[in-house]
Order: structure tokens, then C-alpha cells, then sequence
């Protein structure tokens, strides 16, 4: 059986694709345009496409180095909170509007977070572990708040045990270093 090549759509580490509006890179007479695009957010890349039938990339560029932030200052009109850019020193940076200010907010997030696993698979970045480690102290005092009250309810009944004492203090006396 011959490999079928499989448009990017198929592929299998989309993490996430919708249409947004992207900026034109130049500016035309009226201002800056904004043109429907299909996007998609791999591991690696983001690409944009004409529309969701299309096989061809319109462009794509590797979305590593890359920032994402909303970016409520690119329009004026009432779409202006479903804004969000992505910047790269040295590198052009691409702005689009998302159809709700909800859906601008989880494409920032996602790439945000691709962009954390990235840089944490070629550099240790101590923001993240001190994060983790707060996750973890707060699982811990919740869990020992269950404990704690798991503990008082059945501790109390089994109190008594005296043999185990006894035994403890008799061990001393019988060291052959204290004769």
C-alpha cells in the first residue's frame, strides 16, 4: 500500500483550528484589512488557510520563540476584546480577532501553553516548577485536612495500648551496656 500524503488537517497533533480574521500584513488605503482565514495550531506550527477546504497553507510559520497575549489595542470597533497577537523578536508578528472574546482568550492559552512544553523540553524553567510545587502544597493541605478528620474519628476508639509501652520500657534494663 502506497503512503497517502494527508492534508495537514488530518494529521493527528492538532491541538487546536477554527476561523479567525488575520490582519494584513500591509496596511491599504481604509487602514489595516482583516481577511477570513482557517487556522490550525500543531505542536510545531501555526498555519492559516484560505478556508477549511483548502490543502495549501496561505502561509505557516514554527510557533516556537513565539509569544501570545490579547491584544484589546488592535481594533476600535466592539470585536476589539477577541483580539490577540503573536510576537517574536526579530520576527514579523501576526494579529487576528477570533469570534469571541472567549475564543480569543483560549487560543492565547493554548499556545501559551504549547510554548511552556516547548521550552521545557530544551530549557528547565524554574517559573513552572515554582508553580508545581504550589499545586502540590495546596493537594497536600487539602488532603490532610481529609486525613486529619479521617484520623480523629478512628484514632480515638483504639487508645489503649499499653503493651507496646511496657515492652518499650522494659528493653533498656535488659542492654547489656546499662549492667
Amino acid at each position: 500500500l502506497e503512503e497517502i500524503p494527508r492534508p495537514v488537517q488530518d494529521s493527528g497533533n492538532i491541538l487546536k483550528q477554527g476561523y479567525l480574521e488575520k490582519r494584513s500584513r500591509e496596511p491599504s488605503f481604509f487602514g489595516f484589512e482583516w481577511h477570513k482565514r482557517w487556522c490550525v495550531l500543531t505542536q510545531r506550527s501555526f498555519l492559516y488557510y484560505a478556508n477549511e477546504k483548502s490543502k495549501q497553507p496561505k502561509g505557516s510559520f514554527p510557533i516556537e520563540h513565539y509569544q501570545a497575549r490579547l491584544a484589546s489595542q488592535l481594533r476600535k470597533d466592539s470585536r476589539r476584546k477577541c483580539c490577540f497577537q503573536l510576537l517574536c523578536p526579530g520576527k514579523r508578528s501576526y494579529e487576528f480577532t477570533a469570534p469571541s472574546p472567549a475564543e480569543a482568550h483560549d487560543w492565547v492559552e493554548q499556545i501559551q501553553f504549547l510554548l511552556k512544553d516547548l521550552s521545557s523540553l530544551t530549557i528547565p524553567c524554574d517559573e513552572e516548577e515554582e508553580e508545581e510545587e504550589e499545586e502540590e502544597l495546596s493537594k497536600d493541605r487539602e488532603s490532610s485536612d481529609s486525613m486529619n478528620n479521617s484520623h480523629s474519628s478512628t484514632l480515638n476508639p483504639e487508645e489503649p495500648e499499653p503493651e507496646g509501652d511496657d515492652i518499650y520500657e522494659v528493653l533498656p534494663g535488659e542492654l547489656p551496656n546499662s549492667q
